[in-house]
């Protein structure tokens, strides 16, 4: 069984954490462990059509964001990594400088002193330098930064189409294979192929 690390934190875009935790429940072989901030709690009340009670549901294993005592706080813990998403300012601050003072940073840093992979997508836009300096740091922490921009060439007729091709992206990076993600030149008359 594998172990995915899925953390939720306040910044616009909560279905994607919450399509991530969808999606992985239909994978046999991988076991959700989540942490879910309440700044996440309180943007999934403007965003998304589910209670909290909801999205608490659809994790395997769940943490107190507080806890940094849990399992998934030491390397002992084998995990295949951890995604962030969204990945708020502050979480993306906190990887960026080892600032572990809740349980999302400290899993984040955890993955990455173990060279576990890391995926952040961040969400802010437009960027200013502070940002910016900050991507860079978490990168060369380790962490892959992936802010969740649509791809087109999948030809989308819904949002909901749109974040689950840019959840199905992020999972690929822990190689994790869902069939609904939609590749560039996978056949006749895909995308790319003349």
């Amino acid at each position: 069984m594998r172990r995915i690390i899925i953390a939720i934190t306040g910044a616009s875009g909560v279905v994607y954490g919450v399509r991530a935790l969808q999606l992985l429940r239909q994978v046999e072989d991988v076991e959700t462990h989540a942490m879910i901030s309440p700044s996440a709690f309180r943007t999934a009340t403007d965003e998304i059509d589910m209670s909290a009670e909801e999205i608490r549901g659809l994790a395997d294993v769940l943490y107190n964001y507080r806890d940094i005592g849990a399992a998934i706080s030491s390397g002992s813990f084998r995990t295949a990594g951890m995604l962030v998403a969204p990945c708020s300012v502050k979480t993306l601050s906190g990887i960026a400088n080892c600032y572990n003072d809740e349980l999302i940073v400290r899993a984040a840093d955890v993955c990455l002193k173990e060279r576990r992979r890391v995926v952040l997508l961040f969400r802010e836009t437009p960027l200013h330098a502070g940002h910016i300096a900050l991507m860079d740091q978490a990168t060369r922490n380790g962490a892959v930064i992936m802010p969740p921009v649509p791809a087109f060439y999948s030809k989308p007729n819904s949002i909901d189409e749109m974040v689950t091709q840019t959840v199905g992206r992020a999972l690929d990076l822990f190689d994790i294979n869902l069939p609904m993600v939609k590749r560039w030149k996978d056949g006749p008359g895909s995308p790319g192929q003349h």
